[in-house]
């Protein structure tokens, strides 16, 4: 499925896979960790970082994380469960992790599309988000479930 949207994208001319940020290489399987590394995350990327956007919405622009979308499968937590802790608000369908330790806020799993996970990009090893040259931003205000 996630593939299709990768497909589908690359088809439209968005050019949304990152497969080297600076002098790192995005590795098929990726390494992810919080500030503290009581979380750790094994990150699928085969495609690079695919889709890596900020987003408007009230938790979005106070966190100011990049992130970028991988399928539900394809975040592995290696350690620090047990730490990881959750917050929704609103419509309680996102889920929003962070580890408890630090404070440093890890993925969560999109309100737009539940099917997939937001990873922060400058959680991944060796990875320097602020030398990504462009990030759109989404419109998380507007966004396509509230407007009924």
């Amino acid at each position: 499925m996630f593939s299709k949207y990768v497909r589908r994208r690359k088809q439209e001319g968005i050019n949304t896979m990152i497969k080297k940020v600076g002098k790192t290489v995005i590795n098929p399987k990726h390494k992810a960790t919080c500030h503290c590394g009581s979380v750790e995350l094994e990150v699928d990327l085969p495609d690079g970082i695919v889709d890596p956007h900020r987003c408007n919405c009230s938790i979005c622009r106070r966190k100011g994380a990049i992130v970028g979308t991988v399928p539900l499968s394809g975040i592995r937590i290696v350690k620090g469960e047990d730490v990881l802790s959750l917050y929704q608000f609103d419509t309680k369908e996102a889920k929003h992790y962070f580890c408890s330790v630090c404070g440093i806020y890890t993925h969560h799993k999109r309100r737009s599309n539940p099917n997939e996970y937001s990873i922060n990009i400058g959680c991944l090893e060796g990875v320097n988000p602020f030398l990504i040259e462009t990030v759109p931003t989404t419109d998380g205000i507007n966004h396509p479930s509230d407007q009924k």
